[in-house]
Formats: C-alpha cells, sequence, structure tokens
C-alpha cells in the first residue's frame, strides 16, 4: 500500500492524531499553512482556494501536531477544518473565543481569534464525499481525542479503518425499524391519540402537578418529549427549565406548540436529537418520560430512558416513572381461542384454483399462535390470581433489559382449561408529595397501550387449587422489540400432588414486535357450574378510585393483587 502524507504543521510530532482511508474522501483541501501572531488583532485571513488532491487507490491522509490545543470544527454537511494554536502558554488557557463562519464561495473561512501574543494558528480544510463521511471522520477524531491524546507517542488509530459515526443507539438498532419508528413517532395523527388517552395524559398530568415540590426551581429533562406536553407540565408545576429531548421531526412541531405558550415558552429549550447523541449544558434534578410500549418493554425506548438517567440525571435525582411492573396471570378464553385457529383454516383447502395449500397449514397455523393478542379483556377471564416482575428505572442497568427472566407460579381457582398467559403493567410515579399510579390492568380504565395476551396452540386443562409453573423469557432483538419465550405447565393435584412431577406442558415462540390488534368487544361469556363469576379472581390490584399509595412503601393500597369480582 502507497501512502503520502499531508503534514498540517511543520516539524512532524511524535503524535499521530488521525489515520482516514482516502477512499472516504473525494479529496483531501490542503490550504497554505499559516502562521500569525495575534499581537496585531486581525482577524484571519480567508483561506486561499484550495489545492485539490484528486482520489487515488489506498492514499491516506494523516493530520499530525504536537500542539495539545486544537479543534475540529464543520464548514458544512461535507466540509470541515481543523485548527491547532501553537502557544506556549495555551495550556494556561489564554484563548478566550473562536468564532467560525462559512463562506460560501469556494472552501475558505473566516476566523476569529482572541489570543495571547504568543500564539500561533495553523489550519487544514477537508472537503468529504458524502455527509455520512463528515460524520464518519468527526467520529474517528472524537474517538482519537479520548483515547489517544494522552497515551504514548506513536499510538493510533488502526492503519486503514474508517470509524462510522453511530451511537449507542445505532449499534442496537437497525437502521429499518428506527427509520419507520422515528417516522411513525413524528406524525401528529399518532400524538394525538396518544394526547387523547386521558388515563394516560391526565394521570401524568396529576402527577406532575400534584409534585410540584419536586418540580419548582428543578432543571427537567423530558426524554423523548414528542409534542412537548409533558415538558409543558413540568414549566407549569414552576421547573426553573425544561429540556425537551425529541429525535423525530415532532420536534418542530414541539417547538410550535411550546412558542405558543408564551408563558412557559421561556423555560422550555427544543432539542432535536437522541438521548445517546446529544449533549446538555446542564444536568437534571428530574427526569421526565413516557417510555413505556405494550407490555411496558416494547419499542425498547427504557433503555434510552435509563441511559438518560446515566448521563444526565443528577446523583438521587428523580424519575417520573419512577417503576415499573409486568402482571401476568393464566386465562381461559375460548373464543378467543377458536378465533386465532381458525385463521389458518384458509390454507386446508385442498383445491385453491387448482392448487393443494394443505401443505402451508402447519406454518401459517403457528404464525398466528406467534402473534401476542392485543386488546381489552373481562378480568373474569383469569384462572388465577396475578403475579407481577418489578423493574425500578431507578437503579436497572441498560443491559438488564436486554434479557428479562421471569419465573411463572400460579395456584388456579377454577377448573377450566388455560388457554394462555394474560399480560398487562402498570408505572409508579413516586413523588414526594404524591405517590400516584397509572395502570393497564384489565377491569381499569382502557389505555392506548389495551392489554396483551400470550395464546398457546395446546391449550391445558387445570383444577381448582392445581399449580400452574412456566417461564416467560424475553429477549430483546434489533427491531427494537422482543422475543417472547413462553412455557406453562401444570403440576400434579390432589392425593401425591407433593410428590411433584409435570402433567401437562405447553410451549410457544411469540413476537411482541408483530402482535395481533384485536379491537373487537368483549364477548358474552356463558359461565360453567363449575366456574361461576365469583369463583374467579379481579385482575386490578390497585383500586381505580384511589390513586394514592397509603405509607411510605411503594405498594398499593390493595395488598390483594385478586381480590374478588363481588367484594
Amino acid at each position: 500500500m502507497s501512502s503520502r502524507w499531508f503534514p498540517c504543521l511543520s516539524s512532524p510530532p511524535p503524535h499521530l492524531l488521525l489515520l482516514v482511508r482516502q477512499q472516504s474522501l473525494v479529496s483531501a483541501s490542503i490550504p497554505e499553512l499559516l502562521s500569525f501572531s495575534s499581537s496585531t488583532n486581525q482577524n484571519l485571513p480567508r483561506l486561499s482556494t484550495s489545492t485539490l488532491v484528486p482520489p487515488s487507490n489506498d492514499v491516506n491522509v494523516y493530520i499530525t501536531t504536537w500542539s495539545v490545543v486544537f479543534q475540529l470544527f464543520k464548514l458544512g454537511p461535507v466540509e470541515s477544518v481543523c485548527i491547532t494554536v501553537d502557544s506556549e502558554t495555551s495550556s494556561k488557557k489564554e484563548f478566550c473565543d473562536w468564532n467560525f463562519s462559512e463562506v460560501l464561495s469556494d472552501v475558505c473561512l473566516t476566523t476569529s481569534f482572541l489570543l495571547s501574543q504568543k500564539s500561533y494558528s495553523r489550519g487544514i480544510t477537508i472537503r468529504f464525499r458524502t455527509e455520512d463521511e463528515s460524520k464518519a471522520f468527526h467520529c474517528a477524531f472524537e474517538q482519537w481525542k479520548n483515547e489517544v491524546i494522552g497515551g504514548s507517542a506513536g499510538e493510533c488509530l488502526e492503519n486503514g479503518s474508517l470509524l462510522t459515526s453511530r451511537s449507542k443507539f445505532d449499534n442496537k438498532i437497525e437502521a429499518a425499524s428506527a427509520k419507520m419508528y422515528f417516522h411513525y413517532y413524528g406524525q401528529l395523527l399518532h400524538q394525538q391519540n396518544m394526547l387523547q388517552d386521558y388515563v394516560r395524559t391526565g394521570t401524568y398530568c396529576a402527577a406532575v402537578i400534584e409534585n410540584r415540590a419536586d418540580f419548582i426551581g428543578r432543571v427537567v429533562v423530558d426524554v423523548g418529549a414528542g409534542s412537548g406536553i409533558l415538558s409543558l407540565f413540568a414549566a407549569q408545576a414552576g421547573a426553573k427549565h425544561v429540556y425537551a429531548v425529541e429525535a423525530s421531526e415532532m420536534a418542530e412541531y414541539a417547538r410550535r406548540l411550546i412558542a405558543g405558550n408564551p408563558s412557559l415558552a421561556q423555560r422550555i429549550t427544543v432539542v432535536k436529537g437522541k438521548v445517546e447523541e446529544v449533549e446538555l449544558p446542564e444536568k437534571a434534578d428530574i427526569l421526565i418520560s413516557e417510555p413505556m410500549g405494550t407490555l411496558l418493554v416494547n419499542e425498547r425506548m427504557l433503555e434510552s430512558y435509563v441511559i438518560a438517567r446515566d448521563r444526565f440525571l443528577v446523583p438521587k435525582g428523580k424519575m417520573f416513572p419512577t417503576m415499573g411492573r409486568i402482571h401476568m396471570a393464566p386465562f381461559s378464553d375460548e373464543y378467543l381461542y377458536v378465533e386465532v385457529a381458525n385463521k389458518a383454516l384458509f390454507w386446508q383447502q385442498h383445491n385453491y384454483y387448482g392448487v393443494d395449500l394443505t401443505p402451508l397449514y402447519g406454518p401459517a397455523f403457528q404464525g398466528y399462535f406467534s402473534q401476542p393478542v392485543v386488546d381489552a379483556f373481562d378480568p373474569r377471564l383469569l384462572v388465577a390470581p396475578a403475579t407481577f416482575h418489578t423493574i425500578d428505572f431507578t437503579s436497572i442497568k441498560e443491559e438488564d433489559l436486554y434479557e428479562i427472566d421471569i419465573p411463572l407460579s400460579f395456584i388456579a381457582s377454577v377448573g377450566t382449561r388455560v388457554h394462555g398467559l394474560a399480560c398487562w403493567f402498570d408505572v409508579l410515579f413516586n413523588g414526594s408529595t404524591v405517590q400516584r399510579w397509572l395502570t393497564t390492568a384489565p377491569g381499569a380504565p382502557t389505555t392506548h397501550w389495551y392489554q396483551l395476551r400470550c395464546v398457546l396452540s395446546q391449550p391445558m386443562y387445570v383444577m381448582a387449587g392445581q399449580e400452574i409453573t412456566g417461564r416467560l423469557h424475553m429477549v430483546a432483538h434489533n427491531a427494537q422489540s422482543y422475543t417472547m419465550y413462553l412455557t406453562m405447565s401444570a403440576k400434579m393435584w390432589g392425593a401425591g400432588a407433593e410428590q411433584g412431577g409435570i402433567l401437562q406442558t405447553s410451549s410457544c415462540k411469540l413476537d411482541l414486535k408483530e402482535p395481533y390488534y384485536r379491537m373487537s368487544q368483549p364477548q358474552a361469556y356463558a359461565w360453567s357450574q363449575d366456574q361461576q363469576p365469583h369463583q374467579l379472581v379481579h385482575a386490578q390490584d390497585i383500586p381505580i378510585q384511589s390513586q394514592d399509595v397509603v405509607g411510605p412503601g411503594l405498594t398499593p393500597p390493595s395488598q390483594n393483587s385478586a381480590a374478588p369480582l363481588n367484594r
């Protein structure tokens, strides 16, 4: 491999700053090396028209310097300049301002410096082929600053490597999924759908306004601000300043909405970008966000919420919401099971325009049962008291959300056929004044999250008092959701049950990214003699009329997570 060196300073130093493959560049613009004394207090003259280096194979650009004080600035989407300051006193920071403005004609630069009399400046401008390559160069430069500077002489990035400008979000989420995700939330009609969920929006408003003591005079970061409604609530509660971070095009709408409320707008700044990438001028005393998806974890925004906590929140700062719980209980719903199973009947046709479709019946049958069902159901369908899995947003690590493993154990309240596992979630706003819950439980006012049910392709028979065990294992994938692995088993019961043993096991694999949205009204269920309504359990473990938590703990008022329907 042949290489050419283009030093931006004389006397090549022992430190190698940066190496970028020439293939990523259309040209490297190398202006005349400038050296001047600031004693004249004159502006830096325009850089003369650059000498273009024609692209050739295996040509590398090296930027070298022995000066510690340097900066890399963008002139435009595909143009950058690296400026170094050589001064005996530069380490004392005897310069106070670098003010750059792009000159649209040629690749030129007008620069104003306030430097000590012994400071000098030299620079190099670089033109890239695409904006992505420009980002890659800046990413490599930043990595060098973080990893190389201060190291041993001669340290450098790997020869010939081109680092891409990818954040933590980009590294774990596929680009197509992210594009669709931000496109979806960048539309007002979807924001309206969430705003019109009055359980959701009203609970957030009450949690903020009733806890003014947590917001008055405090700095707030709104993670995934959307339309900016939560930022406006925080400002109404007396926040000193709110940073509304939003990565989608909804950021522009948020600016318009906030500007339309001038009494609050002066204390709100909209920051367009991902929380994994943006920089804020100060730390937050409190985070507020609506990071919940279906089954709490869908869309994987909880991870961004945790990253924002680690990046922006002061120690012991507050988070609204503070914690979440995933609730689960076995259910019996013959209507739902038949509905899902019948979807595959299409593939049982032996003569579909002369074609036998039956070879695909088996895969189609399993495919329909791989879809979690999202709808609102009657809580009387539950056949055992619910259990729950807690996620504490204030302490959980981001990596702990990559895999969620929940052991299952229930005692059947009735004898019936179990068709799967019903799930829902709630979150707690642990305010200093009022502790308020937002729940999506069956029997509570319906939210836009509804509830979720995992339907087994092979139902199980259980008797009253029989133990149901199993496991719900969720593995995150790069389409911003989870693959769910559910196993449920009916253990021995009656005489000899203490000896253990499994009578029947059923399992399924589901994709939380591809649910079946079943928005039909609940059916009128007929109950058998041994399945009277008073025997069934009520899923709602938080009284609907009471939102406040009593006492210092985080447990809702009702300690009975499966109160009878006729209480």
